[in-house]
């Protein structure tokens, strides 16, 4: 497999708040991304496209049932690509790395909608309704083919989330595996089966801090706060992140409402975040045409928490942590593609 725009590292959790609303949301890392990434709206009735070969033949598309909202880029018009998002059902979900454990078929199976990896995401969220819909779609409706897009052929996994508080994870590896009913975390290699045999060497992790012990004749009182997590590896491999996201979603307060749900999940993405600087870049990939800002090291470009009820889509950037909104359902009468900037100059709040 072939690197590309779409070979991010990135971290994703599912939440539920606790008057019963459900989100979904991701951090994004990498070190660059596609020079026309914005918020998109979709509307229903778009030309979505599944399959762009190189030569222009044979393209296929849908038509969108549901409108969709996220992250993405129209950098070629006519085949709009989401990084993540939720559509008008309350279906979230996003599309993370997956190097070297990718697999996709040579070719699609017989009656199935052949379809890249990079547009699986918004072809999905443009035809259904709930996570069941999405696990059936990967099972019987469409086919991961391995053509270029932009270039390359980006290496991918998926999950899905919605209103049932299922959150499904979904993994090519020659055959596609559905694991439903997950942990609700994912991050990238290895595959989800191993992250969650991972798990069997923290069982000691707690919130709980220890109290005082004795070594002998000596008495140890408790001096600070945090031992309970002796042991939560971390770094910002995959692994590891994939243990702390695990231990944040079990451990953390959720939030009485939508707007607390979010501030909490936006801290907890902060324990997985890649400071700018600390995760230098060993290869570059291929750099496209589309790229921009492309830097030595992989960072947190953005974080992005959508809710399936509310249809309220949220993100914030490296240099703008201040919390910015687009609201789905005010969108839903509009019958044009729409872009909202995903990028602004950090924005200090001064005090009077």
């Amino acid at each position: 497999m072939q690197n590309s725009a779409f070979s991010a590292g990135c971290s994703a959790m599912s939440w539920q708040s606790e008057n019963g609303l459900h989100f979904w949301g991701r951090n994004f890392d990498f070190n660059r991304i596609d020079g026309g990434s914005a918020v998109l709206y979709l509307p229903r009735g778009e030309d979505i496209c599944a399959y762009l070969p190189a030569d222009g033949q044979g393209r296929r598309s849908v038509s969108a049932k549901y409108a969709c909202l996220g992250t993405g880029t129209l950098s070629v018009p006519s085949a709009p690509v989401l990084y993540d998002g939720v559509n008008e059902k309350g279906l979230a979900g996003g599309q993370l790395y997956f190097r070297e454990y990718a697999r996709y078929l040579g070719e699609a199976r017989r009656g199935a909608l052949p379809v890249q990896p990079g547009l699986a995401l918004v072809a999905v969220l443009s035809q259904c309704a709930t996570v069941e819909e999405a696990v059936r779609a990967f099972r019987e409706k469409i086919a991961l083919v391995p053509e270029p897009l932009y270039g390359a052929v980006p290496p991918l996994h998926w999950c899905f989330a919605d209103r049932s508080g299922e959150c499904a994870v979904i993994e090519p590896q020659g055959e596609v595996r559905i694991y439903r009913n997950s942990l609700g975390v994912m991050t990238n290699s290895p595959d989800y089966l191993w992250h969650k045999q991972n798990l069997l060497n923290y069982p000691h992790l707690r919130p709980l801090d220890h109290g005082a012990f004795r070594v002998g004749d000596t008495h140890f009182a408790q001096c600070f706060s945090g031992s309970g997590m002796f042991g939560l590896p971390g770094d910002w491999s995959s692994p590891s992140r994939f243990i702390r996201l695990a231990m944040l979603k079990q451990h953390c307060l959720k939030g009485r409402t939508e707007e607390q749900a979010v501030a909490y999940m936006f801290r907890a993405f902060a324990s997985v975040a890649f400071p700018l600087g600390m995760v230098e870049v060993s290869h570059f990939g291929d750099v496209t045409e589309y790229d921009k800002n492309v830097l030595p090291f992989d960072y947190t470009v953005y974080t992005a928490i959508a809710c399936c009820e509310s249809l309220r889509y949220y993100w914030t950037t490296y240099e703008n942590p201040n919390v910015r909104c687009v609201h789905l359902g005010s969108l839903l009468s509009s019958d044009k593609a729409r872009t909202f900037p995903l990028e602004s100059a950090p924005d200090f709040c001064a005090q009077k």
